[in-house]
């Protein structure tokens, strides 16, 4: 069954390679950036040029993720022209590296601005639709940062994207007894194949910075050696192929979590126990039901 899906941050990595992959399956998608006629013109124009070739439904949305507006409007635009929405992708966001103490409070709230809030501006916008429908999916791209070893110097991003795996399993409860699924895929890291470490930010305040300067090389040396520890072959396209596969499942079959890491650095070990811990608690106190997803009046 054709799937209408409305996917953040399409422009590059991930979510483009999803975008692509989900409408070459037959689903209809909006690939949603913001400024497509502006700084991402170029790459709206791309992806309608793909889907003219292809034969495919394939459509660059404006979506700003920093506006309740912006979001609000993309999703009513979607509704009027396809008269629901089935899935909702929550991938986008944005790498920063660098030493926490450098980053300012406010420099850090821009970072949880894209990585989180505005993952929770396209729920207002969505979720009163997929509730309506009593139907509907939420897909979100975690990151083994959450639970597996990483670096360091990537602390607002790991706390951001730690914040948005744990909204993402709260929704879950608080989705199910409306139909709506979650499904989290969490990927490694890619060191190609992606802008994410080319594109990354930076904090401004460069004295504290430079005070770190003992560190100098750290993060070349990570990249360097998750490069090594990266199989030949692996590819972030994995990741948008897990994609299309959970779409393409029947309802009450998508799993919770799907980890897709090259890599190897333990989230898909702890995630598995701690998978199985939630699922205990949640019937211990007595909430088993919220575990599965289908309609309660």
């Amino acid at each position: 069954m054709k799937s209408v899906i409305l996917l953040t941050g399409a422009g590059t990595g991930i979510g483009k390679l999803s975008a692509q992959a989900l409408a070459e399956a037959g689903h209809i998608v909006y690939a949603t950036m913001r400024d497509v006629k502006g700084r991402n013109k170029a790459r709206a124009d791309a992806l309608r040029t793909l889907a003219e070739q292809k034969g495919i439904q394939l459509h660059p949305l404006e979506l700003d993720i920093l506006s309740q507006e912006s979001a609000d409007a993309a999703a009513a635009t979607i509704v009027r022209e396809q008269g629901r929405i089935d899935v909702v992708m929550q991938n986008a966001g944005h790498l920063v590296v660098g030493p926490s103490e450098a980053f300012t409070p406010e420099e850090m709230m821009k970072v949880f601005d894209t990585n989180l809030f505005g993952a929770q501006r396209v729920n207002r916008a969505v979720l009163p639709y997929m509730r309506s429908q009593q139907s509907g999916l939420v897909l979100w791209i975690s990151s083994t940062t959450t639970k597996g070893g990483f670096p360091p110097f990537m602390g607002p991003y790991g706390a951001a994207k730690a914040a948005l795996d744990s909204l993402a399993v709260t929704l879950s409860y608080e989705l199910a007894r409306f139909g709506v699924e979650t499904s989290i895929v969490v990927p490694g890291a890619f060191t190609s194949g992606t802008d994410h470490f080319p594109s990354a930010g930076k904090p401004a305040d460069v004295a504290t910075t430079t005070q770190y300067s003992r560190y100098d090389g750290v993060m070349d040396q990570t990249g360097a050696r998750l490069t090594e520890l990266t199989p030949p072959g692996a590819d972030p396209q994995a990741v948008a192929d897990e994609v299309v596969r959970i779409v393409g499942l029947e309802q009450g079959s998508r799993p919770m979590r799907s980890v897709i890491d090259f890599v190897g650095d333990g989230a898909k070990e702890v995630l598995e126990v701690s998978e199985r811990v939630r699922i205990e608690f949640a019937k211990r106190i007595g909430m088993g039901d919220l575990l599965t997803a289908k309609v309660s009046v």
